[in-house]
Parts: C-alpha cells; sequence; structure tokens
C-alpha cells in the first residue's frame, strides 16, 4: 500500500519518465499501486541467464553483464582479484587486439562506459546506439569466452601496478583512508570473505602470479555464473538469437555456491585511534552490524540515514554543523551487501573541537531518535527524497539495466520495483524508532578515531583505545 502523501509526486513522476517505466495507480481507499517494468528471464543451455527489457523511447541500447563474484568469494592470501579483473577485462581478448575493448565501443558511440566490483559483483556495462547492439554482445561474450587467450605476464603486471597505484590513491595517500581500511578489518575477523577492502593488499597484489589468476577466472567468470541483461530498443526474437550466437557457445564450470558465512556481531563496543599523517583534522567514525540488502530493516536504515544526514535541516547537519559548528562535514549511511549490511556515522571535526565531544552529540541524536523523536514530517521528506532520485535513475536506459540486475542478483527477481518502492513508501516514523532501538545500540558498535600525528594538531584530546567514551 502507498501512502497518500506519494500519489500526487509518483503521478509527476509517471510524466515525467514517459515509457521507461510503466506506471498504473489506482487512486481509491485502499490507496495501491502498481508500477513494473517488463522482463523477460531464461537461461541458456549453459547457465547463461538472460534479462530482456523491451523500450522504444530512445534509439539505444544498455547492455550489461554482472559475474556474480567479488572479493567476498577471494580466498585467504588472493585479496583483490576480482578487482584487478575489472581492470583485465578491458586489455584485449582472444579476437580482440589489446587496447582495443573501449576504443571499439567508443567509435561506435558507446556510453555509460565501465565495470566495477563490489563485495558480491562485479559488473561490465555500456549504452550503445541500437544499430551497434551486435558489436557490444560480441565483444562481451569474447572477454567471457576467450580473455585467457590473450592474457599474458606482462598484461597481469602493468594492470597489477595499476591497481597498486589506485590503491595508493584511494588509501595509502589519501587522508583517513588507512584508518578506515583498519577500523573495517577491527569490525571483521580475519578470516571473514568481507575483511580487507575490494581493492586488495599489496602483499596479495604483489603475490598474484598468472595461474593463480586464471585459476580465478575459470572458476568464475563462465556462464553459469553471469546474468546478462539487454535493455532498450531492442526486438526480442532478434536479441535471443545474437545472445545464442555469441554466448550460446562458451562452456565453464558452475562454480560452487558459496556457503552461507558466519554472522557477524559487535558483542562489546570499542574504541579504535589511529593516527593519521596527511590528515589535516580528526575524523570520528562510528558503525554498526545491520540487516543485508533487501531484508526487514535496509530500508528503514536508508531512511534513518537520511534523516541524519540527507540536507541542511537533517538532524545532524543541524545539530553539530549549524547549532554547535563542531565538524566541517557529517554524513549517514548503509552500506547494504548480500550477506549483511554496516551502517556509519563519520563527522570531519572542526579545528579547537574535540571527537569525544562530537560523539556526545551524536550521541544525544541517536538517543532523542531512539526515544521517539522522529516525525512523519521527517520521514516524509526523507522518503520523497529517495523517491525523486528512484524515478530520476529510470530516465536512463543504463541504469534501468543495472537496477534489473541488481533485483535479480539480490533478490532472485529482476521485477522487483513494485516491492523496492514500497519498502521505503510503507516506512512510518514507528518504523525508524524500532530500528534505532534495535541495531544502534551502543554496547554493539565500534568507534574510530583519526587524528593528524603532528602532536599540535588543531583538535583537542583524543580518547585511547579500550572502551566507549
Amino acid at each position: 500500500m502507498i501512502r497518500k502523501r506519494w500519489r500526487i509526486f509518483s503521478v509527476l513522476s509517471l510524466w515525467i519518465i514517459g515509457t521507461w517505466c510503466p506506471l498504473v495507480f489506482a487512486d481509491d481507499e485502499g490507496e495501491t499501486s502498481e508500477l513494473a517494468i517488463a522482463v523477460e528471464k531464461y537461461t541458456l543451455p549453459n547457465g547463461l541467464k538472460v534479462i530482456l527489457h523491451e523500450n522504444h523511447s530512445l534509439p539505444l541500447v544498455a547492455v550489461n553483464l554482472w559475474y556474480h563474484v567479488g572479493a567476498v568469494n577471494e580466498a585467504k592470501g588472493k585479496s583483490g582479484f576480482a578487482h584487478l579483473f575489472e581492470h583485465l577485462m578491458f586489455q584485449g581478448s582472444g579476437h580482440v587486439a589489446d587496447d582495443e575493448h573501449i576504443r571499439v565501443l567508443e567509435q561506435i558511440g558507446a556510453s555509460d562506459l565501465n565495470g566495477s566490483t563490489g563485495f558480491d559483483r562485479t559488473n561490465y556495462f555500456q549504452t550503445v546506439p541500437a544499430n551497434h547492439l551486435e558489436t557490444a554482445l560480441w565483444l562481451e561474450s569474447d572477454r567471457m569466452g576467450y580473455l585467457l587467450d590473450a592474457l599474458t605476464q606482462a598484461k597481469l603486471d602493468n594492470q597489477r601496478d595499476v591497481v597498486k597505484n589506485e590503491r595508493r590513491q584511494t588509501t595509502e595517500n589519501q587522508p583517513y583512508g588507512l584508518a578506515e581500511e583498519l577500523f573495517w578489518q577491527r569490525i571483521f575477523p580475519a578470516d571473514h570473505p568481507y575483511y580487507g577492502l575490494i581493492i586488495g593488499s599489496m602483499a596479495d597484489l604483489n603475490q598474484a602470479s598468472l595461474a593463480d589468476v586464471k585459476h580465478f577466472f575459470t572458476t568464475y567468470y563462465s556462464p553459469a555464473n553471469a546474468t546478462l541483461t539487454v535493455a532498450g530498443d531492442i526486438d526480442i526474437a532478434q536479441v535471443k538469437s545474437l545472445i545464442e550466437k555469441y554466448f550460446g557457445p562458451i562452456q565453464g564450470v558452475t562454480p560452487s555456491p558459496l556457503a552461507p558465512l558466519p554472522p557477524v556481531e559487535i558483542n562489546e563496543s570499542f574504541v579504535m585511534q589511529q593516527e593519521e599523517p596527511i590528515a589535516p583534522l580528526a575524523k570520528v567514525e562510528v558503525s554498526w552490524i545491520t540487516p543485508k540488502a533487501y531484508a526487514p530493516g535496509d530500508a528503514e536504515a536508508d531512511i534513518l540515514a537520511n534523516i541524519l544526514s540527507g540536507g541542511k535541516s537533517s538532524l545532524l547537519n543541524q545539530r553539530l554543523m549549524r547549532e554547535l559548528e563542531m565538524v566541517q562535514q557529517v554524513s549517514a549511511y548503509q552500506m547494504s551487501m548480500q550477506q549483511l549490511s554496516v551502517f556509519t556515522i563519520e563527522a570531519v571535526v572542526r579545528p579547537g573541537v574535540s571527537p569525544q565531544t562530537v560523539l556526545a552529540e551524536i550521541d544525544n541524536v541517536l538517543a532523542s531518535v531512539r526515544a521517539g523523536n522522529v516525525t512523519e514530517e521527517l520521514v516524509t521528506r526523507a522518503v520523497n527524497q529517495f523517491e525523486t532520485g528512484f524515478f530520476q535513475d529510470l530516465e536512463r536506459i543504463g541504469h534501468v539495466a543495472d537496477q534489473l540486475q541488481r533485483y535479480n542478483h539480490f533478490t532472485g527477481n529482476p521485477d522487483y520495483i513494485e516491492a523496492d518502492l514500497h519498502r521505503y513508501t510503507s516506512v512510518a516514523p514507528e518504523d525508524v524508532v524500532a530500528f534505532a532501538n534495535q541495531y544502534l545500540l551502543n554496547e554493539h558498535r565500534a568507534v574510530l578515531y583519526a587524528v593528524p600525528t603532528k602532536s599540535d594538531s588543531p583538535n583537542a584530546d583524543v580518547a585511547t583505545e579500550g572502551g566507549d567514551q
């Protein structure tokens, strides 16, 4: 059921996005709605899952391929392999010359061309003019079936150096980067698949052999471990024929299902202090373990994150930045993953302010939330902002394709859009309060103080590790 407060905006959204996403609303006392993206899902004999969405609004087609492999699948001592392949996959394959993959796509006018790696999946995507769909399918199939034919030690060494440099830019040479990595590793046990960063460790990257990398590809980059989504200005019968032509002959192993991961709990809160040599100001970070993506509580976490830091009038912005002027910036967010999620609040502390004082004020705001001080207005504003972004994203066919993939990967159902929207529009103030009382408790949290190394730091005293402050 969608509440009356969303009805006007939802109808406006229908007008904005046109036929990208067919919407039907029934304005009765039951206040029901229907929202759907027409999809067809099927599986090739080799195990490749295919999702098709036909839409003729623009002469564009999004080709989006998800491999169901990420950092969670990496063996101990081999971190960063999934992300490494995000780079290697663009370096040429059996019938595509070195560094030609991107050049060919750019020549045919491709946009939204990239790849990304997460803990739970790796994806490759591009949007192309409809008349060049066959080229995009051929390129994706060639690196799925014939990447190892062109993978050499020289390419591995080259892309390993690229990834190591990326790690330096995002971790070693990024303010708070090393502190946040160590903090994450303090939350998760060393033998847990979510331990460490997706980009991998320098030691593991240095030790990766060509044989190791080829074995990882053979294990996970097969049709039976992938889903292909083609969305846009397509003819279903023609696309099926092309997919069969280019992907049908590819064979590969079916990887063993990932065993359920052991639960992670912060049974006793802790405070971690880490000196940061390149950080000009102290930073406070507080994290809790929360429900996994699309599970009950995940949407409530997103709504609460918006209530806390989504705009100038949000609770933490109002208190810490405008009233007390204690922080340079503050944010709250839910990092939703397949096995569990992490809810985090972080704040960069202004000169002369104690990080412990900032944490105390964060605690005061959260205590107020847990006490029930969440109004209908706060929830309405948060859900409206979510719904705005939700429908704006559906204006891009590339995002539609990726969203279908996300739904399929995390829920098994690419046609999950109505249920997804309902997760948010049905959130009430008491749901947010209940979430905070169940998950955001002081005794089950992790706290990081990342502080400048210099003794003449502009920030005041910092707590030592060992207990909550």
